[in-house]
C-alpha cells in the first residue's frame, strides 16, 4: 500500500522553501489524488488535457492545475478556462493559440518555454537561439493574455548522473544569462522523481514529481 501522505511529507521536507512541488497525478484516479490533497498538496500536473479536464470538473476548485505534457494547439480551448501553468510551450503558433483562448475567458495563462536539453530525439523543446527569438519577437510582445514566466527542461532518460547534471547546468546557465534582459523569467522547472535532487543542486525552482508520491504507474 502506497502511503501518499508520508511520501509527500518526505519530499517536501527535502525541498528548499522556495521550490514549488508539482505532484504529477497523470493516470492516477481522483481517489488517490484526493489523498495528496488531504495532505495539503494543491499543485497537480497532468500530461493529457482530456484527463485533466475530467479531474478539474470533479475535484476542489482551489487546485492549481499544470499542463506538463506536449500540447496540440487544437486542444488548448478545452483547458483555457482553468489551467494555471502550461509547461511545454515550444512554438509561436502554440503561444498565439493560448493567448486567443485565454482572451475568450478574460484571463491570463502562465507559460514556460520548453528548452531542449536532452540528447534524445524524442524530447520536444526549443533551441536556445529560438527561445531568444521568441522572447524578442514583436508578435509575442503583442500577446496580452499569456505570461511567459520561465523555462522548462527534461533531462535525458539515463542513469548517468553526470550527464543529467550537465544538462541541468546548461539550462540553468541559459536561464541566468537571460533573467536580466527578461525579468519576467522567474521559474526554472527542472527535475522529476528520478533526478529532482540533482535539479535542486542546479537551482531548480519547480520540480515535477509523480511516482515518488503516488507509486509506479501501470
Amino acid at each position: 500500500m502506497i502511503d501518499i501522505e508520508r511520501n509527500l511529507q518526505t519530499i517536501k521536507a527535502s525541498l528548499p522553501k522556495d521550490v514549488t512541488l508539482v505532484a504529477v497525478s497523470k493516470t492516477k484516479p481522483v481517489s488517490e489524488i484526493m489523498k495528496a490533497y488531504a495532505a495539503g498538496q494543491r499543485v497537480f500536473g497532468e500530461n493529457k488535457i482530456q484527463e485533466m479536464v475530467q479531474k478539474w470538473e470533479t475535484m476542489p476548485k482551489d487546485i492549481s492545475w499544470h499542463m506538463i505534457g506536449h500540447v496540440q494547439t487544437n486542444k488548448v480551448k478545452y483547458m483555457a478556462h482553468f489551467v494555471d501553468l502550461i509547461h511545454a510551450v515550444d512554438s509561436l503558433k502554440l503561444l498565439k493559440e493560448i493567448d486567443k483562448q485565454a482572451k475568450k475567458h478574460e484571463r491570463t495563462i502562465n507559460c514556460l518555454l520548453q528548452i531542449k536539453i536532452a540528447q534524445e530525439e524524442s524530447k520536444f523543446g526549443l533551441k536556445e537561439e529560438d527561445a531568444i527569438a521568441l522572447l524578442d519577437s514583436d508578435e509575442v510582445k503583442k500577446l496580452t493574455n499569456v505570461h511567459i514566466q520561465g523555462l522548462m527542461g527534461m533531462a535525458t532518460f539515463t542513469n548517468n548522473q553526470n550527464q543529467i547534471k550537465a544538462e541541468f547546468e546548461k539550462i540553468k546557465a541559459f536561464f541566468d544569462d537571460n533573467t536580466t534582459k527578461y525579468p519576467e523569467l522567474k521559474t526554472l522547472s527542472i527535475g522529476m522523481s528520478g533526478d529532482y535532487r540533482i535539479a535542486i543542486d542546479c537551482a531548480s525552482t519547480m520540480v515535477r514529481i509523480g511516482s515518488s508520491i503516488f507509486g509506479a504507474r501501470n
